[in-house]
């Protein structure tokens, strides 16, 4: 659902009820009143509804200080999703349906001169306030997720369940008969992007699939989740189809959206702390330490993709047969994007050093295969060959080479030694 639905949602429910409960309650229940005069009940459905007002403004105006220091603070690409939190609507179209039923239920006190009010709408009214007093202490809990511990956890709480859904331990994949003696042949159909700047949510493989067995074709994707698509960018080809396949058929198979996702994405949470992790190592702000509580997030989600089947980019059929073929990143991919510029602009701080080389050395002890870790060995190489180039003197170049979860804290020595 739309994150804009919600309130609107509330909003219908509000109007339903104004119209139909007191209706109900004035035709079957007139008897049963409240036990207060209709000024004091007029009052309270007045405050009521100018109380939803006001709380309305405040929401707005929390969504704006979310927005403005999640983007300053952290990263742009953070701000929305942020935004994006559903207590925030659950908070707007609760108040907007308090609001719209205490007017509804204001019309109904002295109904015809009676000189009464109804019972049960003014019961469901402080009932509606109370939600909403609940609902406004969460959304003021939300802005404790602001602090920069909370923000990294919410983020590599989002990768992990990235990598969980879409990639399968390494040991427990079938084996599958090697593609690279697959012949496909020339390409029988290419098709590119015509359209306004939009980025790779997400691909229905299972459509696409479906799609290229019933034509007895192979679909290569020339684009990734997450590249910018735009006009005249080359999207796929088609290679053994007899006649073209349906383009707009393959477009309903791929969502595009105005920017990045977390969905079919372990890339993008590693994107974000690294963005997180940059920005604070730049002059302007100088904070090393959130560089190193970054690390710490984004070695955990490394040591889970260390243990993944990464080649997930060959998709067969039911029979086994190759239908699919999407561009996937590899382990070397994963390594360049995750440390690569924060130990360029982390170069000139030794607590940066000191807690990349703990994760590297980390992870060589962490992955099952030869590969990988040979892989966070020619990366360990890499930053030592980068510390020595440092503008360090030689005592901090030693400092700097010593393994230390904290950055600058307490000092792993290797070997066993004491």
């Amino acid at each position: 659902m739309p994150p804009w639905l919600i309130p609107m949602m509330y909003v219908a429910g509000g109007i339903i009820c104004g119209f139909g409960l007191p209706r109900i309650e004035h035709a079957y229940f007139a008897t049963y009143t409240l036990g207060l005069s209709v000024a004091s009940t007029q009052a309270f459905l007045s405050g009521a509804a100018s109380g939803m007002m006001a709380l309305t403004g405040i929401v707005f105006a929390i969504g704006t200080v979310m927005v403005q220091f999640s983007a300053i603070a952290y990263s742009p690409r953070l701000a929305l999703w942020l935004l994006r939190d559903r207590t925030l609507f659950h908070a707007l179209g609760m108040f907007a349906a308090t609001f719209l039923y205490a007017l509804s239920t204001l019309a109904w006190v002295d109904r015809e001169g009676s000189g009464t009010a109804p019972l049960f709408s003014n019961i469901l009214v402080l009932i509606l306030l109370v939600a909403s007093m609940l609902l406004f202490s969460m959304l003021m809990q939300r802005l404790n997720d602001l602090q920069i511990t909370n923000v990294l956890q919410m983020i590599g709480y989002k990768g992990r369940g990235v990598i969980r859904d879409l990639l399968k331990p390494r040991d427990s994949r079938p084996a599958q008969k090697s593609d690279a003696t697959i012949q496909l042949g020339p390409a029988t159909q290419t098709l590119k992007y015509s359209g306004e700047p939009r980025t790779i949510a997400k691909f229905d493989i299972d459509t696409l699939t479906r799609q290229a067995e019933e034509a007895g074709v192979v679909i290569v994707m020339a684009c990734a989740v997450g590249d910018t698509l735009v006009e005249n960018t080359l999207l796929l080809h088609v290679h053994g189809a007899s006649k073209p396949l349906s383009e707009k058929g393959i477009m309903r198979a791929i969502e595009l959206t105005t920017e990045r996702t977390f969905e079919q994405d372990p890339k993008f949470p590693i994107r974000l702390l690294v963005d997180i992790a940059i920005k604070a190592l730049s002059p302007a702000i100088n904070d090393p330490t959130t560089a190193v509580q970054a690390i710490d997030q984004i070695e955990d989600l490394l040591g889970r993709l260390g243990q993944c089947e990464l080649d997930v980019g060959n998709v067969r059929d039911t029979k086994g047969v190759l239908r699919v073929v999407l561009p996937m990143p590899t382990w070397e991919d994963y390594l360049t994007l995750a440390f690569d510029e924060i130990r360029q602009f982390g170069a000139s701080s030794v607590q940066v050093m000191r807690r990349l080389r703990s994760a590297l050395t980390g992870l060589t002890g962490a992955l099952p295969s030869a590969d990988r870790i040979e892989g966070v060995q020619r990366y360990l190489k890499h930053l030592d060959l980068a510390i020595e180039r440092s503008p360090f003197d030689a005592e901090d170049q030693a400092t700097a080479r010593q393994e230390d979860r904290q950055g600058l804290g307490l000092t792993r020595k290797r070997g066993g030694t004491i």
